[in-house]
């Protein structure tokens, strides 16, 4: 068994086996529950309360940021929907039924939902890049994220339009 000593904290344990205890008991008062409700009442009006979020001016930071967490739940939702339609369909879904059926849909049709799929799927892949730059301590300045921020948006375009239009 080591002593105290070779440790280095007899000093500490000296110090808190001097200090006085409270040895009276703690006593709780019964009281109705309107009472409660009072007490309760009371100290909910002393506390601050946030502003809404429509007092302040949007920034570029937490757009982004809500951004990024609808598009990503966008599109698990839209994989898990597929994924589940796929498992539970009544008739066959196989790719070959899927390539006529996209086969015979307008081509406005078509541009349109890859636009729906690529906008979203582009700044969620691009802005998961911004976060891993953040996550090796790159750009965390305020000029930083605006200037990641500004760059996100436009490869985020630029890779909408190349997917929407040239795959």
């Amino acid at each position: 068994m080591m002593s105290t000593k070779a440790l280095g904290i007899g000093p500490a344990l000296r110090r808190t086996a001097l200090i006085p205890r409270h040895g009276g008991a703690i006593q709780t008062e019964s009281l109705p529950p309107s009472a409660n409700d009072n007490i309760l009442n009371k100290q909910r009006l002393q506390r601050p309360s946030s502003p809404h979020f429509t007092i302040y001016q949007p920034q570029l930071t937490w757009l982004g940021s809500i951004a990024n967490r609808v598009t990503g739940a966008a599109l698990s939702t839209l994989l898990y929907g597929f994924a589940l339609a796929y498992l539970v369909a009544p008739t066959t879904f196989d790719s070959t039924h899927i390539i006529e059926l996209v086969h015979q849909l307008p081509e406005s049709f078509k541009y349109v939902v890859k636009l729906g799929l690529a906008a979203p799927f582009s700044f969620h892949a691009i802005n998961g890049l911004r976060h891993l730059a953040w996550d090796t301590g790159k750009f965390l300045s305020v000029k930083g994220a605006y200037m990641t921020g500004y760059a996100v948006l436009g490869a985020s375009a630029v890779s909408t339009v190349y997917l929407t239009f040239f795959m």
